[in-house]
């Protein structure tokens, strides 16, 4: 039994545990009775559990690609708390829904010479399709970066007055001190507490109405995003006195560019910790006992990776055929990495560039339009029998 808790706690499936008189599945699965037919019923559930994929649920990241028409009763994928602060707050879910693009443009840049690019499905209420199922590295980045996104959005919106229930935080009055000495708040602070307060409401609610690995892990990676934009808060100051010299200052706490998360968490990404259930299913162990701890800092997962090379429907992998690649590079961009060993092909396109600029009195730059040949190389698809082997 000890062994398929081990199997359940890894695939991350939607089970609660299989106890000594029979295999019994969560709410999302179906159940495994009769104690007394003890390794039989092992087996099959094993089977099951092994040869079903579990569906794909919606995500309130599909507001993103809503826009301005966000409807609450149709966005699918929401449980009843996140549909009821949908309601009550249409201006919030619009802010979110401006996040939405923003931290998948991000996601998107981080992994842009990675054979997994953050690729997004059109017209799907999943967004990402079926490759986060697995509870691997890039499920861990998503959930965290989507969190963050959400924290990031509406500290935002506080701050540019666009939200009804919130502005500026209400705690930066008075003085305070710094290493460079005394300064009064001033300006508008923006309100962290609140984002990452309503982002915790709305995004955790979903993860709440389960208990299983796969919410755990979720709920986890959902904090180190929050955190993560908080880290970047930074203190700005304008002074003020004869000549600029500073003899007062007003200061304000502001966010750091969404950039600056983004590359914490992909730091956090490089260094996630695979781990297993504990015995009591309220937090982790540690998979590879030659490994530290996981903090609550860390990103973490239960599965490993595919590798991404092919197309893989089961496992929502597009493959890398066709992408871009650098010829001379050793690095993860690099036609021998991100072809997997199949080769590349080599196009030679026409590409128009500025040139022979020079300065005009006053005060422009003009410059002559220059064509140049390119070589541009992608990877070549797999060989059919390849690729069948995979779908």
């Amino acid at each position: 039994m000890l062994g398929l808790n081990r199997i359940l706690s890894l695939r991350a499936a939607r089970i609660q545990r299989c106890g000594s008189t029979g295999v019994r599945l969560s709410s999302r699965s179906s159940s495994c009775q009769n104690a007394g037919a003890g390794s039989r019923i092992y087996c099959a559930c094993l089977l099951l559990l092994l040869l079903v994929t579990p569906r794909v649920d919606s995500s309130w990241w599909y507001i993103g690609a809503l826009g301005a028409r966000v409807i609450c009763d149709n966005i699918p994928g929401l449980v009843n708390k996140q549909r009821q602060l949908c309601q009550r707050h249409p201006d919030i879910m619009q802010a979110i829904g401006e996040g939405t693009k923003e931290w998948i443009r991000e996601c998107q840049h981080q992994f842009r010479h990675h054979r997994w690019n953050c690729s997004t499905l059109d017209r799907d209420h999943t967004v990402f399709g079926r490759v986060l199922l697995r509870s691997s590295r890039e499920a861990a980045f998503v959930y965290a970066i989507s969190s963050a996104g959400v924290v990031y959005a509406l500290t935002r919106a506080c701050s540019q007055g666009e939200l009804k229930t919130c502005n500026c935080d209400p705690h930066k009055r008075g003085r305070s001190s710094d290493e460079r000495g005394e300064f009064d708040w001033g300006g508008c602070s923006d309100n962290i507490n609140y984002g990452i307060k309503f982002a915790k409401a709305f995004i955790d609610a979903k993860e709440k109405t389960v208990r299983d690995a796969r919410a755990l892990m979720n709920l986890h990676n959902n904090r180190c995003g929050r955190t993560a934009v908080k880290r970047f808060m930074k203190l700005e100051c304008k002074c003020h006195g004869v000549s600029g010299s500073c003899t007062l200052r007003t200061c304000w706490m502001a966010m750091s560019d969404f950039r600056k998360t983004g590359d914490y968490l992909r730091r956090k990404y490089n260094g996630a910790i695979e781990v297993t259930m504990n015995q009591d299913g309220t937090g982790f162990a540690v998979a590879n006992k030659a490994f530290r701890k996981a903090t609550k800092n860390d990103l973490v997962y239960f599965e490993n990776s595919p590798d991404y090379c092919l197309q893989d429907k089961a496992a929502g992998s597009l493959g890398t055929a066709g992408r871009v690649c650098n010829k001379t590079s050793r690095g993860t961009d690099g036609c021998e990495v991100m072809c997997c060993g199949r080769g590349y092909d080599t196009t030679r396109v026409k590409q128009i560039t500025k040139c022979e600029c020079k300065f005009k009195w006053c005060c422009a730059v003009e410059c002559k339009d220059c064509e140049e040949a390119v070589d541009i190389h992608t990877c070549k698809a797999p060989k059919r029998a390849e690729w069948l082997d995979q779908t």
